[in-house]
């Protein structure tokens, strides 16, 4: 039988003591847990960078904040995952304002106009400025938080089987695959091409199988879903620019102490200016990993393409429909359209 002297008591009871402790200071850790759902998967730099902004919240806030990163569709598709922060299961979300958001606020889809943005630098300064704060006041009236920084997916470029895209004649009767969407569909039907909506999970083998010759994504995307093994052309033309918003659910936000918003907003922020950095960077190398992989680049220049689209009334259209205080504010950075 051991004896238990009165030392080893004390050590003991000290030793359980600090045990007893970190369970309690664990679940202080756990106050506030947000689930944060992207639609991409988890190698793409809005993961990895919103895994580093995890990572410095728990730190800044002390573990009392946490932000767990749900990639890939995890959640759901885009739709589902929308009904879930409106809803509050879900308490932030990574959403583009061309498809699904622009169902709820027609005017978040009004960055996607064709040929709008002559380079990043121009965007930005939009985005960031008052064409920005435009956007998120939109947002904020249909109850949901938007951080001030949007995340880049990138411009969007046309990849083909048959023939580079120089001029806008080289749409004439292209067969081109384009996600579901009434912009899409309108601004390829009036270059003069055959639009045609497939959810992107059937592109490639739609390419293979000839129901469509083209299609088009942005460089990122073009190398992980491997299109340049059934495409041969890719023509830089910049067409159309998409982000994401980091969207809050309100109520969920507001439960959080002012103090802590502002150290996490602050986080998200920077850490989405450094993501764009990272896309920026992928872009050029990305353009030589592809060529080298077979597929045949050349520039284009946009000026024909915005004069196309201004003479079938593709800009008076959408004008109408974004409406006049939204669209003067987008031609006050991009210049005038139509």
């Amino acid at each position: 039988m051991t004896t238990l002297t009165r030392r080893r008591f004390t050590a003991l009871t000290g030793l359980a003591a600090i045990g007893a402790a970190v369970p309690l200071r664990h679940a202080k850790a756990a106050e506030f847990s947000f689930k944060l759902g992207t639609n991409v998967p988890e190698s793409h730099p809005l993961n990895v960078y919103a895994n580093k902004a995890a990572e410095e919240i728990k730190q800044a806030t002390g573990g009392q904040f946490e932000l767990k990163i749900f990639a890939n569709n995890q959640l759901g598709g885009d739709t589902d995952m929308f009904s879930q922060l409106r809803s509050g299961a879900l308490e932030c979300f990574t959403l583009s304002g061309v498809n699904v958001l622009s169902t709820l606020i027609p005017s978040a889809a009004i960055w996607g106009i064709g040929f709008a943005w002559k380079d990043y630098s121009t965007l930005w300064s939009a985005l960031d400025g008052e064409f920005g704060a435009h956007l998120r006041s939109q947002i904020d009236k249909v109850g949901l938080v938007v951080m001030d920084k949007i995340w880049d997916n990138g411009f969007r470029q046309v990849t083909t089987s048959v023939r580079p895209i120089v001029t806008p004649a080289d749409f004439q009767g292209l067969k081109i695959r384009v996600p579901v969407s009434a912009l899409w569909t309108s601004l390829f039907k009036a270059l003069g091409a055959s639009p045609t909506g497939i959810n992107f999970a059937e592109v490639y083998s739609a390419l293979q199988t000839k129901i469509v010759d083209a299609q088009e994504n942005p460089p990122a995307i073009i190398s992980a879903a491997k299109l340049y093994e059934v495409q041969k052309y890719c023509s830089l033309t910049n067409h159309m620019w998409d982000g994401w918003w980091f969207l809050v659910n309100r109520r969920a936000w507001q439960s959080v102490p002012a103090d802590l918003r502002d150290k996490v907003a602050a986080i998200v922020n920077k850490n989405a200016l450094a993501e764009r950095d990272e896309i920026a960077r992928q872009n050029t190398s990305l353009k030589s990993d592809l060529a080298a992989k077979g597929l045949v680049f050349n520039d284009v220049d946009s000026a024909p393409f915005r004069e196309t689209l201004s003479k079938s009334g593709f800009y008076n259209e959408w004008k109408s429909k974004f409406g006049e205080a939204a669209w003067a504010l987008l031609e006050q950075a991009t210049g005038k359209l139509g």
